[in-house]
């Protein structure tokens, strides 16, 4: 068996210690979504013995909910141990590491969604277009049998907040599948997984021209046991969005700004929170000692070529600028991992307990108006004083700010940025920050996961998040491997450049302004 320092000179080694386990992973998570994983009530598959089992059994239930927490550890702590060997010394090229990724992602092609269910609201939204409805101001409740086709009911009145691109891919699938919502997951897992593709293809060009280490990127950004979560096993279009962005910026890091700024247009239009990055790729198309007129003539080019593509997209897909009043959609929900969420419904709460207020509505919309008017100066800070820094990494920085302070944060909003922190590099501290981050939305994840978890297992929910705590900290603890990468020793120096070539070409991509 290969160890850390021997690197592996064959596929089939890679494969054999690094590529089986998360296959493995990958192959339990499959088996337990299959009764646990979100299936509408119109699905053919309900009715398959096996099926039937899993889910209308307690014992069945509990047994694919230990599947689950099973599969995502495996996963877990496969990716543990490809990162300890990587930064012990392994050396494995970039098509090695796509072979990881690919055997790692293989099982989850089939399975029915997991820790989601959006894709069904996208399936149902495509048939809300196809109907002739106008999704920026209609909710899929006007589509008989949405409730069957798997909508969660909390977005059953809310206009869509996604661009024309992805409306068009909405419809597209929806006429495709016709009236097989399962089959819809399917194919919104592939449209997912063109936007891991890119990433897989863009975060190590990024990488190098930084200084890191292709594969150490590609470990933390693309192989993320969270990607495989929330991109492959949930679908969501925050994949490709995040695909187009990182290509982006790596085309106009490389001097091709004009197909960089298509890119995050395209990127805009699947989600518009993209066009973020459009100021940092103004930036790059400048150039690192670009005048403050030179970067206003490229940001002015970049807002003209992503106008362009947002006019030619919404042109094409028959819808106005509707998602401008529907970017809030997402701010309907709740959640307390939103800290700007969190801290206006405990504000809210106290004043309640005084009698001040009767809801913690207003509360809550005071903090996040500050949260937004905050991570917004944050960007407006990152984008006009570059200097010292790598453009790349201030449009990581500027969407974290926007996540971290934003009205709603998802597990997966974590992979808006984790891609592009991973191509330029993590110090020590930043490098065990983001392993115990997907430690821990990984038991959000695990805990959360199941279809019946608000209703057969609501009483045990507390008990899910326990034990899904004692698993991954086993993980963590498993050897001492994984407890060196975690806590410190000889291998978690971090993810920098390590020697002078590297460095120059880090060098290279500090914006330094005009000399």
């Amino acid at each position: 068996m290969a160890t850390a320092s021997s690197a592996p000179d064959s596929l089939r080694q890679v494969l054999l210690r690094h590529g089986v386990p998360g296959f493995i992973g990958s192959a339990i998570l499959t088996l337990g979504a299959l009764g646990v994983g979100w299936l509408p009530l119109s699905s053919g598959m309900l009715n398959w013995s096996y099926i039937e089992l899993l889910r209308g059994t307690t014992a069945g239930t509990i047994l694919s909910r230990v599947l689950i927490f099973i599969g995502v550890a495996l996963l877990l702590q496969a990716w543990l141990v490809l990162g300890y060997d990587l930064l012990s010394g392994l050396r494995l090229n970039t098509s090695r590491m796509w072979a990881v990724l690919i055997a790692w992602t293989l099982p989850l092609l089939v399975t029915p969604p997991l820790f989601s269910r959006d894709v069904y609201s996208y399936f149902a939204q495509g048939r809300l277009i196809d109907a002739g409805f106008d999704p920026y101001s209609t909710g899929v409740s006007v589509i008989p049998g949405w409730f069957q086709d798997g909508v969660d009911p909390m977005w059953a009145e809310t206009p869509t907040p996604y661009g024309p691109l992805f409306l068009m891919v909405e419809r597209g699938v929806a006429n495709f599948a016709q009236n097989q919502p399962t089959l819809s997951a399917l194919v919104f897992r592939l449209v997912a997984l063109l936007g891991v593709a890119l990433m897989a293809v863009y975060v190590p060009r990024l990488a190098f021209m930084h200084g890191i280490d292709p594969a150490r990127a590609l470990w933390i950004g693309v192989l993320n046991p969270l990607v495989l979560m929330h991109f492959v096993a949930a679908a969501h279009n925050d994949a490709l969005m995040v695909g187009l962005v990182v290509a982006g910026l790596a085309l106009a890091a490389e001097g091709r700004g004009m197909l960089g700024a298509a890119a995050v247009g395209l990127a805009g239009t699947v989600k518009p929170i993209a066009l973020l990055a459009m100021p940092f790729i103004g930036l790059l198309w400048a150039g690192v000692r670009a005048t403050w007129p030179k970067r206003v003539g490229y940001w002015v080019a970049t807002v003209g070529v992503t106008a362009v593509v947002f006019a030619i997209l919404s042109l094409i897909a028959g819808v106005g600028l509707g998602w401008i009043n529907a970017l809030t959609t997402p701010g309907e929900v709740r959640t307390w991992l939103s800290p700007m969420t969190a801290l206006g419904m405990l504000a809210g709460g106290l004043l309640q307990l005084t009698g001040l207020v009767a809801t913690n509505d207003g509360t809550v919309l005071i903090f996040r108006v500050i949260g937004i008017l905050v991570a917004l100066v944050i960007t407006a800070w990152l984008c006009v004083r570059p200097q010292g820094r790598s453009v790349v990494r201030g449009a990581a920085f500027a969407l974290l700010a926007i996540v971290a302070l934003g009205p709603v944060v998802q597990p997966w909003y974590l992979l808006w940025s984790l891609p592009l922190f991973a191509a330029t590099g993590l110090s020590r501290n930043e490098l065990r920050v983001v392993i115990f981050l997907t430690a821990g939305f990984a038991i959000h994840g695990i805990a959360e996961s199941s279809s019946t978890s608000d209703n057969l297992l609501e009483f045990s929910d507390g008990i899910s998040i326990i034990a899904a705590f004692i698993l991954i900290g086993l993980v963590l603890l498993a050897s001492p491997r994984e407890r060196q990468l975690v806590f410190g020793g000889p291998v978690s120096h971090g993810m920098l450049p390590v020697d002078d070539p590297s460095r120059a070409r880090a060098k290279q991509m500090v914006f330094v302004g005009a000399s």
